[in-house]
């Protein structure tokens, strides 16, 4: 009795190592099948991380160092606040001789934490490959709420449509990309919001937008209670909902919008993917020009991922060869 237990445990045992290690190296094996097709994921983010720790992913390197070919231009102060300095960075290629378009990334950390210089791994590579690249400080929570970041970005956008000719770049030609808060704000700015004080509306038009798995809509009941949504805001949703829509890209969605590229991660459980599928879907019917990328069974800020990462530059490649 007792050797048909220990017979049925160890295959019970088995079962569950083998469907493990399936669960562990399907996504490595599908991506060495079908290397043109989206890179799959682990599903749960503790696997991610397990996955990270035995070596079956890499993680980019977030703080690489400046090549000697690249030109850096820092601390560059677009605005101050109560004498608070916001700053952005360049980088450009020093044989850069002609005017490119300008990448501006804007980084993420749920607008309570974060720095510009988050994004180096993008900023570093799309300089190599012949634009200019920015980023941008906003203020966070620490200093302020809702409408400050929202407001610093628009500033700042304006700022970089006026100093063009000073640091080489196509003022025709701008994108705004960023990753979770930092694609609320680009969408934000991208999209026309209007400052609910003072009723400024920009009146300059980048070209194009890239929401990596950004917040859309803050009135849908996941958003409603969402701590870092609350403290952006700075009300609960119950005293200021008019707040939440105001400070919501999907009330500025028009039939005019610059172009947009989205990413998502369907184990996002962060940003649930209803969002972005959100956002397609009314682009779509407002006739707005976007593509719209699905990075199956990966979770929020999936591209610290090397391999999530590169299919995202490949399509953001592609998207700004042919936007840009």
């Amino acid at each position: 009795m007792k050797n048909k237990l220990a017979k049925r445990i160890l295959k019970g045992f088995l079962l569950v190592l083998t469907v493990f290690i399936l669960l562990m190296l399907t996504p490595r094996a599908l991506g060495f099948l079908f290397p043109e097709k989206a890179p799959i994921g682990y599903h749960f983010e503790t696997l991610d991380y397990l996955a990270i720790v035995v070596g079956l992913e890499k993680l980019v390197n977030l703080e690489p160092e400046v090549p000697e070919n690249i030109q850096e231009f820092k601390n560059i102060e677009y605005k101050n606040v109560n004498g608070k300095s916001l700053q952005l960075d360049f980088y450009k290629t020093k044989e850069l001789n002609e005017k490119a378009p300008l990448l501006v990334f804007i980084h993420g950390g749920g607008w309570r934490s974060g720095k510009r210089s988050d994004y180096l791994v993008y900023l570093l590579d799309y300089a190599e490959k012949g634009y200019v690249t920015a980023t941008v400080s906003y203020r966070l929570k620490r200093d302020t709420i809702y409408p400050a970041a929202v407001e610093d970005i628009v500033d700042a956008v304006d700022w970089i449509f006026e100093n063009g000719d000073l640091y080489g770049y196509d003022t025709s030609r701008i994108a705004l990309i960023g990753g979770s808060a930092g694609a609320h704000l680009a969408m934000m700015a991208g999209y026309g919001w209007e400052h609910p004080r003072t009723g400024k509306v920009t009146d300059r038009k980048v070209k194009a937008v890239v929401d990596i798995y950004g917040p859309v809509d803050l009135t849908t009941p996941y958003a409603q209670t969402q701590y870092m949504v609350n403290d952006f805001i700075g009300h609960s949703f119950d005293k200021k909902p008019e707040l939440y829509w105001e400070a919501s890209p999907a009330k500025y969605l028009s039939k005019n919008l610059p172009v947009t590229l989205i990413f998502q991660g369907t184990s996002d459980t962060l940003l649930p993917p209803s969002q972005s599928d959100t956002l397609k879907a009314r682009l779509d019917r407002l006739g707005v020009t976007n593509e719209y990328y699905k990075l199956p069974l990966w979770p929020h800020a999936m591209d610290m991922a090397e391999r999530p990462n590169k299919y995202m530059q490949e399509k953001m490649d592609a998207f700004f060869e042919k936007y840009l």
